[in-house]
């Protein structure tokens, strides 16, 4: 099942709270599965998530568990169980976060600049901490959409590329089932 399609250089994902919790989609491919059927199929079972960057060489970083809470509480992220070769538990950084989007700022960034939002800074709607450590989930009209932090060094990215696609791969324990998240560049 597909979670995510962003198709090209557009504004597409730069939507609202209520937009990303139903989903929505376009005629050019873009595409966003929901927050709240995310957050169902996570509370239900059990599942992996598995995230492939294609820049070249293929780069990965997978999870053994992940789980999205409901809209109650704001989408609340949780990963844990990190295995990879993209240079670092990036993500680990964003666990128990709350989704944020321009509309409804859950993060804990207290700067004054940009209202204290990330969604807002970074031109993305993700799971942001103090902004980030990676970050998935930007319109493409930013010259990098795609930032993978080094674990032992937070600032300075070891992947903020312009890249070929990745997919994300949540899939239940038992394997019986697999979603997927793919965003293509063009």
């Amino acid at each position: 099942m597909l979670i995510e399609q962003n198709v090209g250089e557009s504004d597409f994902f730069n939507r609202s709270w209520a937009e990303f919790s139903v989903g929505f989609n376009d005629s050019s491919g873009n595409y966003w599965f929901g927050n709240y059927l995310l957050s169902q199929l996570t509370q239900r079972d059990r599942y992996k998530l598995r995230l492939q960057l294609r820049s070249g060489s293929w780069y990965w970083a997978e999870y053994s568990t992940l789980a999205v809470s409901s809209e109650k509480g704001n989408y609340r992220l949780l990963v844990s169980g990190y295995l990879g070769n993209i240079g670092g538990d990036s993500l680990g950084w964003h666990n128990g976060m709350m989704f944020t989007t321009y509309d409804r700022d859950n993060d804990l960034w207290t700067d004054s600049a940009y209202d204290g939002n990330c969604a807002v800074k970074y031109d993305g709607r993700f799971w942001h901490n103090d902004c980030v450590r990676c970050r998935v989930n930007t319109s493409g009209s930013r010259k990098y959409d795609f930032t993978w932090y080094i674990a032992t060094d937070w600032t300075s990215p070891s992947a903020d590329i312009r890249h070929e696609a990745h997919r994300l791969d949540a899939r239940s324990n038992d394997g019986q089932l697999s979603h997927w998240l793919y965003r293509l560049l063009t």
